[in-house]
């Protein structure tokens, strides 16, 4: 049984199941990734709502795209299942690395963070070299210290596992 598993067509359930195998992950930790990133959509075309031209199952931005050899235009033209292999290139550098639920999600929103403990800040209200970075993720500090740690910022992406693992929501 996958997280989210009924929002999405037997195939894709198969490839992130093959893709996880290959990265040492766990599927239903992918699916959870996904489903936060697309807001639930599972769309290979949706497009960030903040304008930053990001697009897709895990909102790659034009940079990364170009990166893996494509576009925006091109990932948001794809279906969801040939996206997919996109973000398992995407994520061929962690391989073996994302052992949490919390370094998938970093693998997106941070990758330094990757393998670093919970309580690891990411992002700080007075950091004089990157204040808009917290800005931009301000959303992701709970309990509003100023402070955004790994576990913090991953905290909508546990909601999004547990929502998506709710009776109903599972797929053989």
């Amino acid at each position: 049984m996958l997280a989210w598993g009924n929002r999405v067509s037997k195939d894709f359930r198969d490839r992130v199941v093959h893709i996880a195998r290959i990265l040492g992950a766990d599927p239903n930790h992918l699916m959870a990734a996904m489903a936060f990133e697309s807001a639930g959509t599972f769309s290979p075309s949706i497009r960030n709502a903040a304008g930053s031209g990001a697009v897709g199952l895990i909102q790659f931005m034009p940079q990364t795209a170009a990166a893996l050899g494509t576009s925006s235009d091109e990932l948001s033209a794809m279906t969801a299942e040939e996206q997919l292999g996109f973000v398992l290139k995407y994520f061929m550098p962690f391989r073996n690395r994302l052992k949490t639920l919390e370094d998938v999600y970093m693998a997106i929103l941070w990758p330094a963070a990757v393998g670093k403990p919970n309580d690891h800040v990411l992002f700080r209200r007075d950091d004089p070299k990157r204040p808009k970075l917290y800005i931009q993720n301000r959303g992701l500090d709970w309990n509003r210290d100023g402070v955004i740690t790994k576990g913090e910022a991953a905290e909508k992406v546990r909601r999004k596992l547990l929502e998506g693992q709710q009776f109903g929501s599972m797929e053989d």
